[in-house]
């Protein structure tokens, strides 16, 4: 028996898995219940690393084509190996010992300066905005949907997830809003247009800056929605909101009593702040190491225990938490199943490797998000107590308004005016 069937025979209880290894020899295991999964590794070196770091070398060999799926797909092999390396010691010791030494490195692979930070951004979000738009919504939202309905397509989750953050926001028109990390600029956009809200995005994609900049000159918003190529920690300027959807898994666990510091200080005594994040539900651990090698270097996902207290260091006051679960697991099945479809596009922009290291992501976050630890925090703060009301309704009530808005179609088009941030925001 290889070392490789020995460690599956440990590991695979439950569910229904056939494994071919590279010397032809086939091996079930499981429980035989479920969707059966049938898998291939193609040469021993690839059967030897599987076995020795399975975290990372198991995608690794699935973009380099060692590892293969002959029956199902390879969502179904994660949902087997997701259910069945959760029970205690079900993973060999020097996996875990390798897993442990991840966690205890994770402070040294953050390091995100500004410099490293510019880095990290260029490598993920600088790809070409075509490969982007082959899975995301119209609107190039790229994170977490809100599935307020059951049966809503992607672009009406998209949608409504803006209105909730909107309603949570307590916007009002007029205001000025900082959005930190503000993507292909969609947010800002739509802040802008429904409250006739004073906008600086920022972020430091360079493909990300020019796509939205483009937007709002389109929209006839450039005087009154700004986006930047700048750094949040050199920012001078106070807002009356703020918001950041998607970007705090990149500011990297050394440097979160830095970000609540910094976004305290830009938040204007009656301000509010609503911070959108994938967490943890479970304790701090380490990034996936083939999402920090592959896809999001830098990065890592918060748990709970370690974004409160630098909250509280930051004088910030926690007004609501909520907690999105399953919302991000079908975003993604939306996307997965985009990009799927458009997969022999990714191979023209890119090359069969890229697509599937994007093939694998997608699905392994999806099954992280259904059958792992994974889920989204939605956290507003304020400088003061007394800031919002003191009940939840008036969330309902906003939310509420802007659905029956969206539902008369489209704002009136905007008056083309002259800037006026400075006089929005103020300086320190």
């Amino acid at each position: 028996m290889s070392l490789l069937t020995t460690i599956a025979s440990r590991i695979f209880r439950t569910g229904s898995l056939t494994l071919t290894e590279p010397d032809g020899t086939v091996t079930r295991f499981g429980d035989g219940t479920g969707e059966h999964i049938h898998i291939a590794i193609r040469t021993p070196a690839a059967a030897r690393a599987i076995a020795l770091d399975p975290m990372l070398a198991m995608p690794e060999a699935f973009m380099d084509g060692t590892f293969e799926v002959l029956e199902g797909d390879i969502l179904g092999f994660l949902r087997i190996a997701l259910e069945n390396t959760g029970r205690k010691g079900s993973n060999p010791l020097f996996t875990r010992m390798i897993e442990g030494w991840r966690v205890m490195l994770r402070r040294f692979q953050q390091f995100n300066t500004l410099a490293r930070a510019r880095e990290n951004v260029h490598r993920h979000y600088d790809l070409s905005g075509e490969m982007y738009r082959l899975f995301l919504d119209a609107d190039m939202q790229y994170s977490c949907a809100y599935f307020e309905q059951p049966g809503m397509t992607l672009e009406e989750a998209q949608e409504a997830k803006k209105r909730h953050i909107a309603a949570k926001l307590d916007m009002k028109p007029g205001l000025s809003l900082l959005d930190i990390g503000s993507g292909w600029g969609g947010l800002g956009l739509y802040l802008g247009r429904r409250f006739d809200a004073e906008v600086l995005g920022v972020t430091l994609s360079t493909e990300q800056h020019a796509a939205a900049t483009e937007r709002a000159r389109q929209e006839g918003l450039e005087n009154q929605v700004h986006f930047e190529l700048r750094d949040y920690r050199r920012l001078s300027e106070r807002f009356d909101r703020i918001v950041s959807v998607g970007m705090f898994e990149h500011v990297g666990v050394n440097h979160y009593r830095t970000f609540f510091e910094r976004t305290a200080t830009l938040l204007k005594p009656n301000g509010t702040m609503l911070l959108h994040t994938i967490g943890r539900s479970g304790p701090p651990s380490a990034t996936s190491a083939f999402i920090r090698k592959h896809i999001f270097p830098g990065g890592y996902i918060p748990a709970m225990s370690e974004m409160l207290p630098a909250i509280e260091n930051a004088g910030l006051v926690v007004t609501d938490v909520e907690v999105l679960r399953l919302h991000y697991a079908e975003t993604l099945k939306h996307w997965r199943e985009r990009f799927l479809a458009n997969r022999s596009r990714a191979v023209e922009i890119y090359d069969e490797r890229f697509a599937r290291m994007w093939e694998f992501y997608l699905a392994a976050s999806e099954a992280s998000f259904r059958w792992h630890d994974l889920v989204v925090f939605q956290l507003q703060l304020t400088r003061r107590n007394d800031t919002l009301p003191i009940t939840r309704d008036y969330m309902v009530r906003a939310g509420a308004a802007l659905r029956r808005t969206a539902a008369k179609g489209p704002p009136r088009e905007p008056v083309k005016r002259q800037g006026r941030r400075k006089a929005a925001t103020g300086r320190l």
